[in-house]
C-alpha cells in the first residue's frame, strides 16, 4: 500500500518536541541554501508556501523586512471575518545561513531560529521554536505537526521545482 500525500510529506519532515518549551522541525530540500533562504525571506515566494493549502484561510498581509533589526507582520483570515496577526522583529539574519525572529503576538511568544545548511547542493532546514512557557508550546503544537509538514511540502514545490 502506498503512502498518501500527507504521509509522504510527514515522512520527509521530522517534527519533534525536544523539551517542555522547544519544538524542532527538520527537512532536507533538494535545492541550494540560497534558494531556500530566498523562499523564507522574499514576500512573493513566502506567500506561495507559508499557509497550508488544506487550511481555509489566506495570508492577507505579508510585510517582511528580513534583515537584523527588521520587522514582519503577517495577517491571516478567511475572505470575510476575523484577521489574526503574527508580528515581531528579526533578531539575527545571516543570508543563506540563518534567520532568527521573535513572535510578539502573545505574552509567551516564541523565539524562532531557522538555519540553512547546504551539502552537495541539498539544504537541511532546521526550524526551532522556543516558547515562553509549556502552555504556549502546548497550544502551538496541537495540530501543528501536520500543518508544518504540509508547509514544508509546499516549500519543496517552490524551491525544488
Amino acid at each position: 500500500m502506498g503512502l498518501s500525500m500527507h504521509d509522504a510529506a510527514t515522512s520527509r519532515t521530522r517534527v519533534e518536541r525536544t523539551s517542555d518549551v522547544d519544538m524542532v522541525v527538520r527537512r532536507t530540500f533538494d535545492a541550494p541554501a540560497r534558494l531556500v533562504f530566498q523562499a523564507w525571506s522574499t514576500p512573493d515566494l513566502f506567500r506561495c508556501w507559508w499557509v497550508p493549502k488544506s487550511v481555509p484561510i489566506a495570508l492577507r498581509t505579508c510585510e517582511m523586512d528580513v534583515r537584523t533589526g527588521g520587522s514582519y507582520r503577517l495577517e491571516f483570515g478567511a475572505d470575510e471575518g476575523e484577521v489574526h496577526a503574527f508580528f515581531g522583529r528579526y533578531v539575527e539574519v545571516v543570508p543563506n545561513e540563518k534567520i532568527v525572529w521573535t513572535n510578539e503576538e502573545s505574552v509567551d511568544g516564541a523565539l524562532t531560529t531557522v538555519t540553512f545548511e547546504e551539502t552537495d547542493g541539498k539544504t537541511l532546514v532546521t526550524y526551532h521554536d522556543r516558547h515562553g512557557s509549556k502552555e504556549s508550546l502546548d497550544e502551538a503544537f496541537e495540530g501543528m505537526e501536520g500543518g508544518i509538514a504540509e508547509q514544508f511540502e509546499q516549500l519543496a514545490a517552490v524551491v525544488e521545482g
